[in-house]
């Protein structure tokens, strides 16, 4: 019994400082007002987006990704039943834009009819990268998806390490980030380099860009094409910011940075000011590595791609790819007035860069690319329509090799080891079993695009056009994707030459069954 006595008598000590604590204390008001039983309200506030995320809200409601849509990125990284029963649970009958995807009651020449035929089949990129413009080392990207630009310090090396091999298994891209190329980065995938206003990676002592570096760095691992990152998703118009707390001695020294201080970059590049000078940039780069060059950016004011789409009609000088993410996008730290209110959404952002290319006939010479919530099939599908020509998955390949979209990026206290640098949380990520989950996902994805196109009746996501989805206005009219974002029904989706190569190619596996790179595991 005397252990229940001491055991009360303890509460009622610990209850009574607390009381006396509380009441003489002055930074909380509902303290003074309620000892003790205040604590609760800091305690509901303190786990409230996980009370809400498991418990509270809808399978539809949460964002930034719904729980409908993480279980789908979940069952589909694990190889489980990704299938829905019951209906859609979607509020078709009252949304204002939902998006309809129009099937065909008869396929294509080419399209496949056999039953899951897409689980094998390779789908790479319907436009050969940098052949526009004869660049030495041009390519086809073997993959429509590819996991986006997400830097070593933003995640932890064990997460880059986990996605670099799982890029490998299924042939996609991975790009490095702002944050320079790791070793976590060479484990056998391709890599797309990114070139942000700190110049990582590329830069002297000074931290003023060094072409020379730039190509031994490129020579020294699998780069396959330049990314020249104009503004960000998250923050554009800001600049990357990677808080002192993920500033590892690592990090320090592969971005060469004080370890543990506040890593800002700059808001914009100083080697180029305008549009002519940023085309001489390009061209330097693409003669001195042979690499297709691009340009990453968010969408606001549109006079620069006004000035970009002129320049590039009128002379030779130009950019390979354009890689246009959606101010709704964003894996990193931002202040909450750029995450939320700077930047076009993606639709809008791309819609309004692509007709400025599509309007002065050079759709064809430039690889387009999207990003922002763009891993889930259905946005995906309405990207391709739109133009895109490859889509890359950010916040979607985290989810596959774990995140739990605990919205703790920019606090080093990642609970799962992926955006953190603190041992306590990385030790828990196995690289061997999450790059497994990261080629299932996107294998997965890549199967539903393709499933989608024969539904649509052709053979690849890059031949949907806009005409093939309707926006609802709830259950009263549905517009037309062309209609709604202002594309001239004159633009082809892609040019003659174009669809006949892609055709063939997607047509011979079909007929082969050939596999993708990489295999099929379990984990």
């Amino acid at each position: 019994m005397r252990w229940r006595y001491a055991i009360l008598g303890g509460t009622a000590a610990a209850a009574a400082a607390t009381t006396v604590h509380d009441l003489v204390q002055r930074k909380h008001a509902i303290l003074r007002n309620f000892p003790v039983v205040g604590h609760g309200r800091f305690l509901v506030e303190k786990f409230g987006p996980e009370l809400r995320q498991y418990i509270v809200t809808s399978n539809d409601e949460e964002r930034p990704f719904s729980r409908d849509q993480r279980r789908w990125v979940y069952a589909s990284s694990k190889l489980e039943n990704n299938y829905f029963g019951f209906g859609t649970d979607n509020d078709v009958e009252r949304i204002e834009g939902y998006p309809i995807i129009k099937h065909r009651t008869f396929a294509g020449p080419g399209a496949a009819t056999k039953p899951h035929a897409q689980e094998e089949i390779a789908l790479p990129a319907a436009k050969v990268m940098g052949a526009a413009r004869g660049r030495t080392h041009a390519f086809r990207p073997a993959s429509v998806v590819n996991i986006s630009g997400m830097s070593f310090g933003s995640l932890s090396g064990k997460a880059i390490e986990a996605l670099n091999k799982g890029a490998a298994m299924v042939d996609c891209l991975q790009n490095t980030g702002e944050g320079a190329l790791s070793p976590h980065h060479r484990h056998g995938g391709d890599i797309v380099f990114q070139i942000g206003t700190s110049y990582f990676g590329c830069r002297d002592e000074q931290g003023r860009f060094d072409l020379a570096r730039l190509v031994d760095l490129v020579a020294s691992a699998p780069v396959r094409a330049i990314e020249i990152k104009l503004s960000q998703g998250a923050k554009p118009g800001l600049g990357g910011m990677l808080p002192g707390e993920k500033v590892s001695r690592e990090i320090a020294e592969i971005r060469g940075i004080p370890e543990g201080k506040d890593c800002a970059s700059p808001s914009r590049h100083a080697v180029f000011s305008d549009v002519d000078s940023m085309l001489d940039f390009v061209e330097t780069v693409a003669q001195a590595t042979g690499l297709p060059v691009g340009v990453k950016s968010a969408v606001g004011n549109l006079t620069m791609w006004d000035e970009l789409a002129e320049e590039m009609s009128r002379d030779g000088r130009g950019v390979d790819f354009v890689n246009i993410d959606g101010g709704e996008g964003g894996t990193g730290a931002a202040p909450m007035i750029f995450a939320d209110s700077v930047a076009y959404p993606f639709r809008i952002g791309f819609a309004e860069v692509y007709r400025r290319f599509a309007a002065a006939g050079l759709t064809d010479d430039v690889v387009f690319i999207g990003a922002g919530k763009l891993g889930i099939p259905e946005n995906a599908i309405v990207a391709f329509a739109l133009g895109a020509d490859m889509v890359n998955v950010g916040r979607e390949a985290m989810m596959a090799i774990g995140c739990i979209q605990a919205q703790k990026c920019h606090t080093d206290h990642c609970p799962v080891g992926l955006a953190t640098q603190n041992p306590r949380y990385t030790r828990g990520l196995d690289v061997s079993l999450k790059s497994v989950r990261a080629a299932n996902y996107v294998r997965s994805l890549r199967r539903d695009l393709l499933k989608v196109s024969e539904a649509v009746g052709v053979v690849h996501p890059g031949l949907i056009a806009p005409g093939d989805i309707d926006l609802l206005d709830g259950t009263r009219s549905a517009v037309g994707l062309a209609q709604t974002y202002g594309y001239d029904p004159s633009w082809r989706r892609l040019g003659p030459g174009l669809v006949t190569d892609i055709e063939a190619i997607m047509t011979a596996q079909h007929a082969t069954h050939g596999a993708v790179a990489g295999t099929s595991e379990r984990a």
